[in-house]
């Protein structure tokens, strides 16, 4: 097995030569891209795997890309809902009310950056409260700035209707204890799903997983479904000559 973990613009090592002008739909670009250009050259599975918002990123590269045999996800928080803006955001009127405003504006304040912790609940990314502030204050992470024009396409991202997606199984591993979003609300998207769907509940876990027993849980849930892509891969039939 082989692990890539790409570096998206605005977080990581990588160096933006307009980091103002991100946009979310940039990142989607860059992951289908990342995934062809991998799937060009290596016939082996691939599997997407996105924790928090990278959830949902990952169902939509595999929604457009139609080349991953699996995605996991810690979350699949759907923008278009507002329970899920609400839950995103620092403060639940603020994503509710004002993602629209924020797309009303974005020409005045699109490219005005702003750290991501006064808009975004990054307080409640771990029941950790030593893990939660490092998270918050990590420069590579949530100490980062972002434009009030990325969080508007964010929120504004048409994402593939799940009612539309027969692409591949999607396997959704949510901590139980997440204080930050709901398993509920992950659970409403899951729902929906026109394919196969599984769901693990990582008992004891805040919304990022790192606690007992909910840590092996998860590593138990990813272990099976590899197995298992590794199986299907090994006896599908081969293409004609």
């Amino acid at each position: 097995a082989e692990v890539l973990f790409p570096d998206l613009p605005l977080y990581g090592d990588t160096v933006v030569g307009d980091p103002a002008g991100v946009r979310y739909e940039q990142w989607v670009d860059l992951l289908c891209d990342l995934v062809r250009a991998e799937k060009a050259t290596d016939d082996r599975p691939l599997v997407l795997l996105g924790a928090s918002i990278g959830g949902l990123l990952a169902y939509e590269v595999a929604a457009r890309t139609g080349l991953a045999d699996a995605v996991v996800a810690t979350c699949l928080l759907d923008p278009a809902n507002p329970s899920a803006r609400a839950a995103a955001a620092r403060f639940g009127p603020m994503g509710v009310y004002g993602a629209p405003l924020m797309r009303r504006t974005e020409r005045l304040v699109g490219r005005i950056r702003v750290p991501i912790r006064w808009v975004a609940d990054v307080a409640n990314m771990s029941s950790n409260r030593e893990l939660a502030t490092l998270c918050a204050t990590d420069p590579r992470g949530g100490g980062v700035r972002v434009p009030l024009g990325f969080l508007s396409s964010y929120f504004s991202f048409e994402h593939t209707a799940p009612e539309a997606f027969r692409t591949t199984p999607v396997l959704l591993t949510h901590p139980a204890d997440d204080r930050w979003t709901p398993p509920e609300l992950s659970l409403q998207f899951l729902r929906r799903i026109n394919a196969p769907t599984e769901f693990v509940m990582l008992d004891g876990c805040g919304h990022f997983p790192v606690e007992e027993p909910g840590l092996t849980q998860f590593h138990d849930a990813v272990d099976t479904l590899l197995r298992s892509v590794a199986e299907r891969h090994r006896t599908k039939p081969s293409p004609p000559a």
